[in-house]
């Protein structure tokens, strides 16, 4: 990367490769409540000032980081909202002082962490390629610094929480992946509503090598024993993933740790699957879930039905047979996989309507076609499902899409990212 002293008159003291270190370096030693001063400090000695904004969990607001009475802003219709959607920087002209502006994507991976709101000196140009391009690896920065903070900072999380969290809920985002992660060779994103109030659905993904790993749970129940029997099972899957098992194994295991260490009353269903990014094999189980949704061309190509077993922690009432053996499906490069609880197809509007695997698909189909990129496109999906019940659901509903392999998609990660490195 490129480094020179900035060339914008007034309070100039430091190159953009001194601020950038100098974020790091503060951040080491810095709380979560900490982050504003250290980059206010920073971002002053290119005479500029900033604001963090942090995206909350069901992605409808951006909350800002400092206490300072600042309101939310709403992603829906807003000119912040629209680089948060597309992933873009936005330029934008500061209200109190007049001078040029740039709303910045934060990002963790392709993990849409927030915004950073960067108020430019009076002289600067917003549209300069290498300005956006600093900006846009601060962005980045920030958004690894926040995720590592997380787990040691309980305003980072009161920021991105609009309500309280019940405990069920607060155990299952702790064990939760981040809600959008990307290889070249593959793309996962992840909603779960009500997020305040997960009982017993969850997801989880890896990808390491050739192979990539996904998985969706849903417990029986919505209480603290459904967030228990859920993240018993997302444990000992990626305990046995981890171990080096086949998904077969996994199963099991998972199966017999559910069954010793819950109530006989209690199970969870799951679909867990592996992907051969060289081939495009996949390899998949069905315990007791609804079938994936396979999308090819621009439509819904198959459900996935093969593969079933008993939900984990039921596998001993099979008194006929072993559990039937994963199934497998080739797919095809620039297919989808849509993976969903029954609180998503089952949700009934006023007319005893469901929601469907039909209506699922064809917003997938629709809104990917329209340019979004899937994080964007599961996000409005999950919101839809909400709209449909009148913003009452009557059960978890979770959402997981898949592709295969990454897209060049300019809004998962814009162009700013590759001009810098070049």
């Amino acid at each position: 990367m490129r480094s020179r002293r900035s060339t914008y008159r007034g309070e100039v003291t430091a190159t953009w490769y001194e601020v950038l270190a100098e974020v790091v370096n503060r951040a080491h030693l810095a709380g979560g409540g900490d982050l504003p001063a250290v980059l206010t400090g920073a971002a002053a000695r290119l005479g500029m000032a900033v604001e963090v904004y942090l995206a909350d969990l069901p992605q409808r607001q951006l909350h800002p980081l400092a206490a300072d009475g600042t309101p939310a802003i709403t992603i829906a219709s807003t000119v912040a909202g629209r680089a948060f959607q597309h992933v873009e920087i936005v330029g934008w002209r500061d209200r109190e002082t007049g001078r040029p502006a740039l709303w910045v994507p934060i990002l963790d991976g392709t993990h849409r962490v927030g915004l950073l709101y960067v108020v430019l000196p009076d002289n600067a140009d917003p549209d300069e390629a290498e300005l956006r391009g600093f900006c846009w690896t601060l962005g980045g920065m920030l958004g690894h610094i926040v995720t590592a903070k997380l787990t040691q900072s309980d305003l980072l999380h009161q920021a991105r929480r609009p309500t309280e969290l019940s405990v069920s809920a607060e155990l299952l985002w702790q064990m939760m992946p981040p809600q959008t992660f990307a290889t070249p060779h593959m793309t996962v994103s992840a909603v779960v509503e009500y997020y305040d109030e997960a009982g017993g659905d969850g997801y989880d993904y890896s990808a390491d090598g050739n192979t990539g790993y996904i998985a969706v749970f849903d417990a029986t129940g919505h209480d603290l024993q459904a967030g228990l029997v859920c993240s018993t099972a997302l444990a000992a899957t990626r305990n046995a993933r981890r171990c080096g098992h086949d998904l077969a194994t996994i199963a099991s295991e998972a199966d017999a740790v559910v069954r010793a260490n819950t109530s006989h009353s209690r199970f969870a269903t799951a679909v867990l699957a592996r992907l051969d990014f060289a081939t495009g094999l996949l390899t998949y189980v069905n315990a007791g879930h609804p079938p994936p949704l396979l999308l090819r061309g621009g439509r819904a190509a198959k459900l996935l039905t093969g593969g079933h077993r008993l939900p984990l922690g039921l596998q001993h009432l099979n008194r006929t047979s072993a559990a039937a053996e994963p199934a497998t499906e080739r797919l095809e490069p620039g297919d989808r996989l849509l993976l969903y609880t029954d609180g998503v197809t089952e949700a009934r509007n006023s007319r005893g309507e469901h929601f469907g695997p039909d209506r699922l698909a064809d917003f997938v189909i629709r809104h990917s076609a329209a340019g979004l990129p899937a994080p964007e496109t599961l996000r409005r999906l999950s919101h839809a499902v909400l709209d449909h019940q009148a913003g009452h659901l009557q059960d978890d509903a979770t959402l997981m899409f898949v592709e295969w392999p990454t897209p060049s998609h300019p809004h998962l990660l814009p162009a700013e990212s590759s001009d810098v490195l070049r």
